[in-house]
């Protein structure tokens, strides 16, 4: 028996490695179509209802989570999903029982997921695995109360950024700057509503006009009245005001 599956990556390289993968290593299963974005993901999995599906978690605009959660199938086919990094994610999938695989995909490890798939497709096990995917989703809303990404106007266009790719933001005005490595984005937004946006445990405010990512710290060096510079990965300074130094706690230094 065939098994049909859908593959879905936004990068090609990644859809490439796992048919070809596939192709050499699992002969029962038919590739029916490859998807390069969520909402194309979504599409196709609705009109072409595959047995099987190898999801992958990070894509802009609609991530794994919310391509399963527009699933409008009477049959919900087997998930796998496939991460680069996602600790939150990995969790969560081991809790629920459900398959996934590491970027980049070793061959065991494919074998032993499409083995698990095959034998769930072949007992029927669709009410079990619906429970599950539903299961995953609800705790991921439990846990997810803050965005995984940005959505900033740009020249005309629409820019995604990952909340742990943003190193520092700075107020300006009516806006904030978002400093991404040498790239800067201008968002309309106050610093105190971006700031009950951003997860605590990533980034901490350091002063009125200044937040800075907590991963993308390099040096404290201690100055005048009680203030300190602050030096990040990519050579940037900024400087911890003496009204914000109960934020040390929050990088590490304990006063």
């Amino acid at each position: 028996m065939k098994i049909r599956a859908l593959l879905v990556d936004d990068q090609s390289t990644g859809l490439a490695v796992l048919r070809d993968m596939l192709h050499h290593s699992e002969p029962d299963i038919e590739i029916i179509g490859m998807a390069a974005s969520g909402r194309e993901a979504v599409e196709s999995i609705n009109q072409l209802a595959p047995d099987l599906v190898f999801l992958d978690v990070q894509m802009p605009e609609l991530d794994g989570f919310e391509v399963v959660a527009q699933i409008k199938l009477p049959r919900m086919p087997i998930i796998i999903f496939v991460t680069g990094r996602d600790d939150l994610a990995l969790k969560a999938f081991e809790a629920h029982a459900l398959d996934y695989l590491m970027k980049p995909c070793k061959l065991d490890r494919l074998k032993s997921a499409v083995q698990r798939a095959r034998q769930q497709i072949q007992s029927n096990q669709n009410d079990e695995i619906q429970q599950k995917l539903h299961g995953l989703l609800d705790d991921l809303k439990a846990v997810s109360k803050y965005p995984e990404r940005l959505a900033v106007k740009s020249n005309g266009r629409i820019v995604f950024l990952r909340l742990t790719d943003i190193d520092l933001v700075e107020a300006a005005d009516n806006y904030v700057k978002l400093c991404v490595g040498k790239e800067t984005h201008m968002l309309r937004e106050t610093m105190t509503a971006l700031e009950e946006k951003l997860p605590p445990d990533r980034f901490v405010r350091i002063s009125r006009s200044t937040i800075v990512n907590i991963e993308s710290v390099k040096e404290l060096h201690p100055m005048f009245h009680g203030e300190y510079m602050v030096t990040l990965r990519n050579g940037t300074r900024v400087t911890l005001t003496r009204s914000y130094r109960e934020q040390l706690r929050q990088l590490g230094v304990m006063t």
